[in-house]
């Protein structure tokens, strides 16, 4: 056995002994409820889940990207996909890579064990998907410290996390030559003042809601930078690549299960007298279903490991988010398509996986997107726009 396939079983056993009691009922409790799954969060700290995806030598039980996709995945599969732990386990990429000794200590630590968790703001809305186009500004004042203000949209967890990860612009974009200049993160505590947040009105049947995040005039000090003014293009793009494996990671565990789910109904409905599963029409859209789910799976493995490298992950990542979202689609389609009438009911938990599969074939970035990226970046095509 090798030593990935060690760490994957490990994980598989720490996140069932997460779910064995903090299972699908209770998420979607807390769903209905809208409370954060506390409970939840506080059992996957024991198990030392959270410390994976940060390297041992500060302080993490390392494992990498595969790692905590790895988890992402598990949990989803069992339908308790953890948001605020997706969110800052992508979002403390950028500070494990390109932040100061203090800012790890400050901002990475204590998320080792969930006393600080992290949402991510960078999408706007006037800008949407061209994330170059921004406005929400950092201004550097005389005494090193920074105002920042502007808008943020879709930022899930908002609420719930301790820390925001934002992305601004410490030069306007009208004002750079290339587009990419002038892009800079900052962390700050969601309490800072100046900083105020609205949910949006978003049922997706998850405990975590989207919110519009407002900056007025917020002050913060200097050492929030992280790294360079100006240049965190590169510290942007590590943590939405890890965003993608993670959201691929996410997609796929629930592709997975309502593939599962769907198969055992197939395999116990017998309206005349055998298994429906035995029908071709029912069978190969959930055995379809299957192969474009291990496919995508094994493309999200690579992208991970060569995240994990130290390569440039970005092709693989997006791809793998394309792949695993649409091959989820089509399983969640499958499943309801299998249990018929009895799909829509949301005590059979079916139609109850849809709204989050369907979200993630637009967020964090819309596949369309993607495939314009595949075709500019990947295959050297013109751009149209």
């Amino acid at each position: 056995m090798s030593g990935t396939d060690e760490l994957l079983d490990a994980v598989r056993e720490a996140v069932s002994g997460v779910t064995r009691k903090w299972d699908r009922s209770y998420y979607m409790d807390c769903a209905r409820r809208g409370v954060a799954p506390t409970e939840m969060y506080d059992a996957m700290a024991e198990q030392g889940l959270f410390a994976l995806g940060v390297p041992e030598e500060v302080g993490g039980a390392g494992g990498g990207l595969t790692a905590t996709a790895a988890v992402m995945e598990e949990m989803s599969r069992a339908g308790t996909p953890p948001m605020l732990f997706s969110l800052t386990s992508f979002a403390r990429q950028a500070i494990i890579r390109h932040g100061t000794p203090q800012q790890i200590k400050e901002y990475v630590e204590p998320t080792l064990t969930a006393r600080q968790t992290f949402s991510f703001a960078i999408t706007e809305p006037e800008a949407g998907t061209n994330s170059f186009a921004m406005r929400t500004l950092a201004r550097l004042q005389a005494d090193g410290s920074y105002r920042l203000n502007g808008q943020k949209v879709f930022i899930s967890g908002a609420d719930q996390s301790t820390h925001i990860l934002v992305v601004a612009r410490t030069t306007p974009a009208i004002e750079v030559v290339n587009k990419g200049d002038g892009i800079s993160l900052f962390v700050l505590p969601k309490d800072t003042p100046g900083v105020s947040m609205a949910p949006m009105n978003i049922d997706w049947k998850a405990p975590e809601r989207q919110y519009s995040v407002w900056f007025d005039d917020v002050a913060l000090p200097a050492e929030s930078l992280l790294g360079q003014e100006g240049k965190g293009l590169r510290s942007m793009f590590d943590s939405l690549n890890a965003e993608r494996v993670v959201i691929a990671a996410w997609t796929l565990g629930l592709g997975f299960r309502a593939l599962e789910k769907a198969v055992e109904y197939a395999r116990t409905r017998t309206p005349w007298g055998s298994p429906i599963g035995a029908y071709q029409a029912v069978s190969h859209p959930l055995a379809k279903a299957k192969a474009e789910l291990e496919a995508a799976r094994a493309m999200n493995h690579r992208a991970a490991q060569r995240f994990d490298s130290g390569e440039d992950a970005g092709d693989d990542a997006n791809i793998a988010k394309y792949l695993a979202s649409e091959a989820s689609y089509a399983a969640i389609d499958a499943a309801i398509q299998t249990h018929g009438g009895s799909g829509f009911d949301e005590d059979t938990d079916i139609v109850t996986l849809y709204p989050m599969i369907r979200i993630l074939r637009v967020a964090p970035l819309n596949n369309e997107m993607i495939l314009n990226y595949i075709a500019n970046h990947m295959l050297g095509l013109p751009r149209s726009y």
